[in-house]
């Protein structure tokens, strides 16, 4: 528990072993946030780091490690991690609350809550090492774990768009996570600020780049108006199954699934949001 100052881990230890695994358990997540050499934390990780499970000590796992470099965005370590262990360091850890096996995409939420676009790309090279693309995409797809984290039940798609990370989400969507969320994001395109707005307009166009048909969306039918107003003509007819999507759309659709590069590079009068 690396957030926790050393005098509490006294009061929540229950012997000195449980201790001097905490101890060193937070001088590792020091050390990570330090941006350390990447040997030195892997000695510290497999010769020198414990953590208390079952009642006795174990080293550190690097699907931990990982956590603890996307937190700090150590990406020398966090590259070194994915390369060495593969999709083995992308296992779900043991949730230390409830000593449960966590299930899910821990470290997918994790990226895209702090927003590490670049060691969110490396997961998501990573998981072309998975058996099959079925278990690829159950990844990429997975929730958030243990009910009591501040992520649970939610996916890495649908995070983004709650928090309104467009890079994360074009990269998650690229790869192949399905593009769930619409409706979030356009209560984002109406909730957010200023400032925040135009992060959540190009969560909301990447989305339609990559939804196969128009859902069924009732706040449209509801307020046709005013969506109609802040969506387009183009936009709100399409996602109202009125018409077919612009041509515009329809290649900037097949440019999206080439790779994220395709789309961000293009010269601003292409950007997607000239489909209103």
């Amino acid at each position: 528990m690396p957030w926790l100052l050393s005098s509490q881990l006294e009061h929540l230890s229950s012997s000195p072993s449980q201790r001097q695994c905490e101890r060193t358990s937070f001088s590792f997540y020091c050390a990570v946030r330090e941006q350390l050499p990447v040997w030195m934390l892997e000695d510290m990780r497999s010769m020198e780091v414990f953590c208390w499970e079952d009642g006795r000590p174990r080293a550190f796992l690097p699907s931990e490690a990982l956590l603890y470099a996307l937190v700090h965005d150590h990406q020398d370590y966090a590259r070194y991690l994915l390369n060495r262990y593969s999709v083995s360091a992308l296992r779900a850890p043991r949730c230390s609350f409830c000593c449960c096996h966590s299930s899910g995409s821990p470290h997918l939420n994790v990226a895209v809550r702090y927003d590490r676009v670049s060691i969110l790309s490396m997961i998501a090279e990573a998981l072309k090492n998975c058996d099959t693309q079925s278990e690829r995409r159950d990844y990429l797809d997975g929730r958030g774990g243990c009910l009591h984290v501040a992520d649970a039940e939610k996916t890495a798609v649908q995070l983004a768009v709650e928090l309104s990370r467009p890079n994360c989400l074009l990269l998650l969507l690229v790869h192949g996570a399905q593009p769930d969320g619409l409706d979030a994001a356009l209560q984002r395109l109406v909730s957010s600020d200023t400032t925040e707005r135009r992060h959540a307009q190009r969560c909301f166009d990447f989305l339609l780049l990559f939804l196969p048909k128009p859902p069924a969306l009732r706040r449209l039918q509801e307020e046709p108006q005013r969506w109609q107003s802040l969506l387009g003509n183009d936009v709100f007819s399409w996602l109202g199954g009125l018409a077919p999507p612009s041509l515009l759309l329809q290649a900037l659709r097949c440019l999206a699934r080439s790779g994220p590069d395709q789309i961000t590079a293009l010269p601003e009068f292409l950007q997607p949001h000239r489909w209103q």
